[in-house]
């Protein structure tokens, strides 16, 4: 049973995340098919991105960002929704189409906009005070706020860049670690 429409074009890798989605979701959803982007697929969500929101759900892993990357490349306005790869696994395999519904649901109400229109304040010196970079613990501390914030996973330049495009600042990271 369909429970809600919703409003952006969903960007997904496969015709699996795409058929998961179709259970739940009322949305026009546009399949990658691997993480070669075709050009016509390209074209046509530069043009969609004219009147629509795009939004990017793809897999938490290298191909997954490969076509994320590749979109924001050609399409600076879009948007990203990324499922937590620890929730993402069944059977072996890691991806939307092994999320829940509740986890894609969730990834959908997180959706960061592009990094290229970043404008929070956080400084690389705000993270080493924060301890996010710069010593034995970091990683795990930013993966930690990385969930917490639906994030997904990169470095500490990755995590940066999304907090920043999420208007995050010091005061509001620090509170998100102490939750």
């Amino acid at each position: 049973m369909i429970e809600q429409k919703y409003p952006d074009i969903i960007v997904v890798e496969g015709a699996t995340d795409e058929a998961l989605l179709r259970t739940f979701l009322d949305a026009d959803i546009v399949t990658t098919n691997g993480s070669d982007v075709p050009h016509e697929t390209l074209e046509f969500l530069k043009e969609a991105s004219k009147v629509r929101g795009i939004v990017v759900l793809t897999d938490p892993d290298s191909p997954g960002k490969r076509i994320r990357d590749r979109i924001a490349e050609e399409i600076p306005e879009v948007k990203h929704a990324f499922v937590r790869k620890e929730k993402s696994i069944k059977h072996g395999k890691v991806g939307v189409a092994e999320s829940s519904k509740e986890e894609v649901l969730e990834a959908l109400s997180h959706v960061i906009p592009s990094t290229k229109a970043a404008k929070g304040e956080l400084t690389h010196a705000d993270l080493v005070d924060l301890g996010l970079l710069g010593d034995d613990g970091a990683q795990k501390r930013r993966e930690a706020i990385e969930n917490k914030l639906h994030l997904g996973h990169g470095n500490a330049k990755t995590f940066l860049k999304r907090a920043n495009a999420l208007g995050l600042n010091k005061e509001k990271v620090l509170e998100a670690m102490k939750e």
